[in-house]
């Protein structure tokens, strides 16, 4: 199958081309023409099975056949995390990069003015955290009567975080009649009562998990995570190896880490979202014709990539989902071929080190590389000013994680500041 049998706008369809995305995914195949067609949909989908771009491009399709409402959204997608909010943005504007169509990131942790400008002077599609967008709710800066399609990302996520409050606000501030795309890897009753109340006959989709290749060989390597380059340049000097791919979480620390490798001595390239067509391709050329042994990448830019001689996989960042994990270790062991799936851990991982070892089916070996001189991994200080790039592989922390509540505050949103007509202003 191929993108071309959506029957999408021209436009979407150039900028899939031109993102190198080739061939459906299952998620994609599944529901895009359901949501094409304006259904609702129940999906299980996990991050890493393309599932973004399975509501992203019929979102889109559908606001380029209709009418903007000026300085109004028509469609809305609340996600967990900041960091997911990111990432669907990014998506958002790779697939509407030729189209008129805007959109605004809304969350926590962050000053309201420039979302507030955002809001109020207009936008098509609102990628936000729960607790913030229901800030700007009540504050006055949007209004949602004229949504016409809600995605709710990771509800099971969100449930867990004590959203689900929240959502139910959002979506009274919704018109009744609009689409809704709910995804979730697992359903809680208060989930269940949430599809009953807000939907309109749904249609179920689900995506088998995918099982990584027998061919691999996993390990895990606890270091202090300010150790992590002096480890990786260390275990480069004792591996025997054809091609490494590196999965970091950022292009910030990619870009550090190819520069780390790059004045020890070693040939590595780079690919993340900020890099050019052209750059990539010199990059992707160099490595796969084997001149360069060392390829550094995010988990956005590494889409598509598909080179059988890859030896070894370097999670230098865990992935944030078992299912990223598979992902990622999936560009090595290919064809029968044997492979190395190698993820460095800190003390911060066990969350995700349970997740892998649950999908694995087993206990993943812990090594330490002899005659590495490690330290201690000391957490930073809770004053200490929080950077784009610092790791968090995930989870809800920061300005965004649910924060202690006392009888006084206990029905005020969890992560991104409470809205009303009295609050404090935590920016």
């Amino acid at each position: 199958m191929h993108f071309k049998q959506f029957n999408l706008d021209q436009r979407l369809y150039r900028a899939t081309e031109e993102s190198n995305y080739k061939i459906p995914t299952a998620i994609q195949r599944q529901a895009i023409p359901i949501c094409m067609k304006g259904s609702d949909i129940i999906g299980t989908a996990a991050t890493g099975t393309g599932k973004t771009a399975a509501f992203v491009l019929p979102m889109l399709n559908h606001l380029l056949q209709g009418h903007s409402h000026p300085r109004s959204p028509r469609a809305l997608i609340v996600t967990p995390t900041r960091e997911l909010a990111e990432q669907i943005r990014e998506v958002v504007k790779v697939l509407a990069k030729h189209t008129n169509i805007r959109s605004a990131v809304v969350y926590g942790g962050v000053g309201m003015n420039d979302q507030r400008r955002a809001l109020t002077d207009g936008t098509d599609i609102i990628v936000c955290c729960p607790g913030r967008i229901l800030d700007h709710m009540g504050r006055g800066y949007v209004n949602l009567k004229t949504v016409e399609i809600l995605v709710i990302d990771e509800a099971d996520r969100m449930l867990d975080m004590g959203f689900l409050p929240y959502i139910k606000r959002i979506i009274s501030g919704l018109p009744t009649k609009r689409q809704t795309l709910l995804f979730s890897a697992t359903f809680a009753p208060e989930l269940m009562e949430l599809i009953k109340h807000h939907m309109r006959t749904p249609e179920r989709i689900s995506i088998d998990i995918e099982a990584p290749a027998e061919t691999i060989d996993h390990c895990f390597y606890p270091v202090p995570k300010m150790q992590k380059t002096s480890l990786l340049v260390a275990l480069l000097k004792k591996m025997d190896h054809k091609s490494i791919l590196v999965f970091t979480r950022t292009k910030h620390r990619a870009d550090r880490l190819r520069d780390a490798l790059t004045k020890a001595g070693h040939a590595a390239s780079l690919i993340h979202a900020n890099k050019s067509q052209n750059q990539r391709k010199i990059a992707m050329d160099g490595f796969r014709s084997g001149k360069v042994k060392i390829l550094v990448a995010t988990d956005i830019a590494a889409r598509g990539l598909d080179i059988e001689s890859i030896s070894h996989v370097i999670n230098y960042d865990i992935p944030d989902t078992a299912t990223n994990y598979i992902h990622r270790i999936g560009r090595t062991g290919r064809a029968e071929r044997t492979g190395d799936a190698i993820t460095f851990i800190t003390s911060e991982d066990a969350s995700e080190v349970r997740d892998i070892e649950r999908r694995l089916g087993t206990k993943v070996e812990k090594k330490k590389l002899e005659g590495f001189e490690y330290g201690v991994d000391t957490p930073a200080p809770a004053s200490a000013p929080s950077h784009g790039h610092s790791s968090s592989h995930g989870r809800p922390r920061g300005p965004h994680a649910p924060r202690q509540h006392n009888a006084q505050d206990k029905n005020k949103p969890p992560n991104e500041g409470y809205w009303g007509r009295h609050r404090r202003h935590r920016n």
